[in-house]
């Protein structure tokens, strides 16, 4: 399942969206699943709890990039994305819920 779930994240938009950063649009090529960031080194959450992220978002997410944001903010942006990508997963038929 968890690798149909990071399959399903090619050509997606961006569900993280964070302002001045997020290069989603018409071309989403860059887009992966992200996982939350997690304060134990080694350990990823499970892909149901990722979101659609472009490379730009997941970047600042990782800490890959410097950025401004706090974060509260970014755990903040985090969830929104994620609830948005787990809804449409369920609309694409990615996750049963029998």
């Amino acid at each position: 399942m968890s690798s149909k779930i990071r399959n399903a994240a090619r050509g997606q938009p961006c569900q993280i969206m964070l302002p001045g950063i997020c290069i989603s649009g018409g071309d989403n090529e860059t887009t992966v699943l992200a996982h939350m960031p997690n304060q134990s080194m080694g350990k990823k959450a499970p892909d149901l709890v990722g979101a659609h992220s472009c490379h730009a978002c997941h970047d600042v997410l990782d800490s890959r990039v410097g950025h401004s944001f706090d974060r509260d903010f970014l755990r903040h942006k985090f969830l929104e994305g994620m609830k948005r990508t787990i809804i449409k997963l369920h609309e694409d038929g990615v996750l049963n819920m029998k």
